[in-house]
């Protein structure tokens, strides 16, 4: 999918880029797997902010997304190939042959009229969907299960993959996209090939109102702000942070703090994210 460029009429529009959706199907949005989708404003179930910035931005209904693949040996037809606003990457509806409609992320390379299975007997060709344990050594992935029919957790974003590194026992090494090496369980569910729409991260936004259309509010830098409001605030001129370093709004240690507990799954991370060989 191209990148379109537009002409600089404006100074919102000068470097201003977006997606041609040459590849999007024309047809309205599956009606029996649609959610209304309510705005939290950044807050969770109790009501308390969790993620600030948040806000506003354009409404939206809830594309249901099989990220288990658990209809297995059946064969799915591509209907079509459908934009969703609640992710970055595609997703395409599968017409299953008992009538079943689904759908999942779209992977590179898959076309409308193409059949998609899942199982253990499936062909190894982007969008089937198997266990790790039938899948070949140095495979590309996506849509990879953390925890046995839990459903696909990891590389999901737009332009995201996995790698099959190796298998031992009941465990295969994957690489993530954060460079992090994990040991997955081979029984999990894994989906062949490369989230598609790889583009998604060139696109320049161009303007502060199209952010405010995908639901951020402004920010504004705590250096900007009296001592009162952050600990970064107050001084004449442009005075540094200072000792110890930098800090949230509330005093606690931010950019660069570890703040990843010991957890069980530790003993599954092989190589942490972020780390050079």
């Amino acid at each position: 999918m191209a990148i379109k460029v537009y002409k600089p009429t404006s100074p919102g529009r000068r470097g201003m880029t977006s997606q041609s959706f040459d590849g999007i199907s024309d047809v309205e949005p599956e009606r029996s797997l649609l959610v209304d989708l309510k705005k939290r404003a950044g807050r969770n179930v109790r009501g308390k902010v969790t993620v600030r910035h948040r806000g506003g931005g354009h409404k939206r209904q809830y594309r249901i997304i099989d990220f288990r693949r658990d209809k297995v040996g059946v064969p799915a037809r591509v209907e079509s190939i459908q934009y969703d606003p609640n992710r970055s990457a595609r997703i395409a509806l599968l017409v299953y042959a008992d009538g079943e409609k689904r759908y999942i992320v779209a992977p590179v390379d898959l076309k409308v009229g193409d059949t998609l299975v899942s199982g253990p007997d499936a062909e190894v060709r982007p969008g089937n969907a198997m266990p790790l344990a039938n899948i070949p050594l140095g495979t590309t992935v996506h849509n990879v299960e953390l925890q046995l029919g839990r459903g696909a957790q990891l590389a999901r974003a737009a332009g995201c993959s996995a790698q099959v590194l190796a298998k031992e026992g009941d465990y295969a090494t994957l690489r993530l996209p954060s460079g992090e090496m994990r040991r997955v369980h081979v029984r999990c569910m894994a989906t062949i090939g490369q989230v598609g729409n790889t583009e998604h991260g060139t696109v320049k936004l161009g303007k502060a109102g199209r952010r405010r259309w995908l639901g951020w509010r402004p920010s504004v830098r705590g250096s900007a702000m009296s001592p009162r409001d952050h600990p970064h605030g107050g001084g004449e001129g442009k005075a540094p942070i200072g000792h110890p370093g930098p800090k949230s709004p509330w005093g606690k240690p931010t950019l660069g703090k570890k703040t990843r507990g010991r957890k069980p799954s530790d003993k599954m991370i092989i190589r942490r994210r972020g780390k050079k060989r």
